[in-house]
Order: structure tokens, then C-alpha cells, then sequence
């Protein structure tokens, strides 16, 4: 019952506010993109579009509220390089073999796409990039949760049948980049009890990745851990917060999750089947994208045709990275990496200019980039384009470069950022040049 309350309550009480304030209806989305209350709650919660309801309602208000802020500022070749991967993917669908197939890739790619342009366009303030970093945790906190009753209740769900209509492999990425927005939440300014749900949802979601057995995933979490510690601001607090979930992750991994993550690195003799076909198809992919490089395979092309390269039908390449190279080419391929590693190196330097560790800009710029990082080394063993939180974990690093960008880079004082929401506020009343009704 609490899944059907939960589900109808922010679809039409969301669907109702987005219309005035759509930023609510970006967070609505996000959470149900997250949650996925249809999988969530399948005993109760019926099929329906819960999502398209929030979204139609989150359009409308953006049109009714002026279209946003288009000032990207520094974010603007992140955006910019989302929507080219869009425009490209429906490039490749109308020349490739099978239309359906592809034109099916660009309706689920424009699904993410448009609200992370509309959400990016809404961002005006710091308050509403914190209210998305809560709204990331405690929604892939609560499916962490969730997962690991159903795990000590007897039944591994996660390895067994996934969660929201993707595998164990996916699902761990999915923790890996949670955890890095987790773990860095965690050590903002606030109440002693926010802190410990933050460090309670990362050490629920690094667990998740132990039981998934996903061994891309393992590896993720442990580049994402290094990082992580590598960014850290230098003070006793966050050495005791990193140790603790540490020692917590040391104690659940258990010795068949050690077995499992250390035939990654086996030689090739001993190597098992699974690590051995994935290195087999990644070299497939390298070919196929470099005998199509503009237009590649076609979107969603590549399970379609596995059996012309000798693997079998419907055979996905497990590796988001060099499977885009494949089926949408150098250009399509071009686009997604420069979405990401243009935002990373951004915040990168980003952090290189805050002078207080603690800013909240700086912990934005850590917390994306190792979340994104850790994604990253996790997708090169799974495909998985259409997981959607590493997306809106990018959000909150254009949201960061977004408003700084529009303050020139200046130093805020204690004062200025309490009085923030009122200055946006006045802020939003200017003309904005180059937008839709403006001069």
C-alpha cells in the first residue's frame, strides 16, 4: 500500500506542482527514474506511466516558466555535447538495417535527454543542486536498501533477477556511482543524523555490489574508493569517514566475493569463460568501429548482428564504451565521451580554484567526479546505455559550473550564500538574451 500512495501521490501531486515549479517535476522524475516503482513495488503498484504523466506536466510548466536559463557558461559543451549524441543517434537510425531497432535507442536516449536539458536549464541556485544531490541519495539509497532485505531475508534478487528491468552488472554500476555522491554528501556542514544517512546509504550501496557479484562493478567501486580518498579534503573527519565505511565494506565482502572479483585478473590459461568472450567482442567492436566510423552499425545494431562476427544472436558487447563506438561510430562515441570528460575536467579544475575544501561547489566537483569515474571503469565491462543515473549525477556537476559561471568565478562569502536564494530570485526577473519572447 505505502507503493501506491507513494507512486500516485508524486504523480499527480508532482504532475500538479511541476506546472508552476518545474524543478519539482525534474526531482519527481529523477526519483521515479531511480526507484522505478513498477519494479519496486511490483505486488501493488499497477503498470502505468507514471514517469510520462510527471513529465508531460514538468514540459508544460518549463514552456508556461519561459524555457529557463540557457547561460550554461562553462557547462555549455557538456549540454551541448548530450544533445549531439541525441541528434546523431537519430542520424545512424535513419540509415541503418533495422529501423526499428534504432529508432527505439533514440526514443529511449531522448527520454533522459530532454529533462537533463530542461532540468539544466531550471538550475539557478545552489539550493536546487543540493536538493538533487539528496534526492540521487536517498532514492538509490532506499533501492540499495530494499535489495539487501531482500538478501538477508534469503533471496538474492539482485544477482538473480536484477532490478528494473536490468541485470546484476548494471545495477552495480549504478551503486558504484551512488556510492561517490554518497560518500561526499556525507561530509558537507550539516545535522549529525543527515551525515549518518548519507554513510549509511554508501555502505548499503557498496554491499549491493558485493552481492551482485559484478565484478566490473567491484572494480568500479575500488577506482571509485581511490579517488574518492584521493580528493578528500585533508582533515581527521574525512579520514574517519572514509576508514569507517571502508572497514564496514572490508567486513561484508566476503571470500566467495574476493574468489569472484580476482578471476578479472587471471591469466589467460585459467581466465574464466565470462572474462575471456568479453575481451573477444570488445576487439569485434574495435573492428566494426573503425569499418563504419561515422555512422557505425546502427543504433541498438550490435546484439542484432552478433551472429555475422561469430558470436551468438543477440549477443550484447558488455562494454558500454567501444558498443557505442560500434553501432553509432568515432562521431556518436565522440559525443558521449566528451558529455562526461568534459564535465570531469571542468570540475577537476574547478576544485584547483575553490580555496575552502569544504565550499559546497568543491564538494559537488568531487563527489561527480568520483562518481563519474568510477562509472566509467565499471562500463567498459557492461552495455548499458540506457542507465540513467550516471546522467543526472553529470547534472549536478553543469548545475555547479552553471552558477558559477554566471557569478564570474568570484569568491562567495558566508553572508552572500545565505542571501543566495533571494538574489536568484530577483535574478530570474531579467531579460535573458537569446531566449524564446526576449530581446
Amino acid at each position: 500500500m505505502k507503493g501506491v500512495i507513494f507512486t500516485y501521490a508524486l504523480t499527480y501531486g508532482g504532475a500538479a506542482c511541476s506546472l508552476v515549479n518545474p524543478f519539482i517535476g525534474v526531482l519527481i522524475y529523477i526519483a521515479f527514474a531511480i526507484i522505478k516503482p513498477e519494479s519496486m513495488w511490483y505486488w501493488s503498484v499497477p503498470a502505468g506511466n507514471y514517469s510520462r504523466i510527471v513529465a508531460l506536466a514538468l514540459l508544460a510548466g518549463w514552456c508556461l516558466n519561459g524555457f529557463g536559463d540557457w547561460r550554461f557558461g562553462k557547462a555549455r559543451t557538456t549540454v551541448f555535447a548530450f544533445i549531439g549524441f541525441l541528434a546523431w543517434s537519430a542520424v545512424s537510425a535513419f540509415f541503418c538495417n533495422y529501423p526499428t531497432s534504432g529508432w527505439n535507442f533514440v526514443e529511449s536516449t531522448a527520454k533522459v535527454v530532454l529533462p537533463f536539458v530542461v532540468a539544466a536549464s531550471m538550475i539557478r541556485t545552489r539550493k536546487q543542486v543540493r536538493q538533487l544531490a539528496w534526492v540521487i541519495v536517498l532514492s538509490q539509497g532506499y533501492v540499495a536498501l530494499e535489495l539487501n532485505n531482500f538478501y538477508y531475508g534469503g533471496f538474492n534478487r539482485l544477482h538473480e533477477f536484477g532490478f528494473g528491468g536490468m541485470d546484476n552488472n548494471s545495477n552495480a554500476i549504478a551503486m558504484v556511482c551512488g556510492t561517490g555522491v554518497a560518500l561526499f554528501l556525507a561530509m558537507t556542514s550539516m545535522a549529525w543524523w543527515k551525515r549518518a544517512i548519507c554513510l549509511m546509504a554508501a555502505v548499503l550501496m557498496c554491499h549491493c555490489v558485493f552481492f551482485a557479484f559484478s565484478r566490473g562493478g567491484m572494480l568500479g567501486l575500488i577506482i571509485c574508493g581511490a579517488i574518492g580518498f584521493w580528493l578528500v579534503p585533508k582533515r581527521p573527519v574525512h579520514y574517519a569517514a572514509f576508514l569507517v565505511v571502508l572497514l564496514v565494506a572490508f567486513r561484508l565482502a566476503g571470500p566467495q566475493v574476493v574468489e569472484r572479483f580476482m578471476t578479472t585478473f587471471s591469466d589467460p590459461q585459467v581466465r574464466d569463460a565470462s572474462a575471456q568472450s568479453r575481451l573477444d567482442m570488445w576487439k569485434i567492436c574495435v573492428e566494426q568501429m573503425f569499418a563504419n566510423p561515422l555512422l557505425g552499425l546502427g543504433p541498438n545494431h550490435f546484439p542484432l548482428r552478433a551472429h555475422e562476427f561469430g558470436l551468438t544472436e543477440f549477443k550484447s558487447a558488455h562494454t558500454l564504451w567501444l558498443q557505442v563506438g560500434a553501432e553509432l561510430g568515432v562521431v556518436g562515441l565522440g559525443f558521449l565521451l566528451t558529455f562526461y570528460g568534459s564535465c570531469v575536467l571542468k570540475l577537476w579544475r574547478l576544485t584547483r580554484q575553490v580555496e575552502d575544501p569544504e565550499e559546497w561547489d568543491a564538494v559537488v566537483a568531487r563527489m561527480v567526479i568520483a562518481g563519474l569515474i568510477g562509472f566509467a571503469v565499471s562500463a567498459q565491462f557492461v552495455s548499458l546505455v540506457g542507465l540513467e543515473l550516471p546522467y543526472y549525477v553529470v547534472l549536478l556537476g553543469v548545475g555547479t559550473l552553471k552558477i558559477r559561471s554566471r557569478e564570474g568565478y568570484l569568491p562567495k562569502t558566508a553572508k552572500e550564500e545565505d542571501s543566495e536564494f533571494v538574489m536568484d530570485s530577483e535574478m530570474v526577473r531579467l531579460p535573458m538574451r537569446g531566449m524564446p519572447g526576449t530581446s
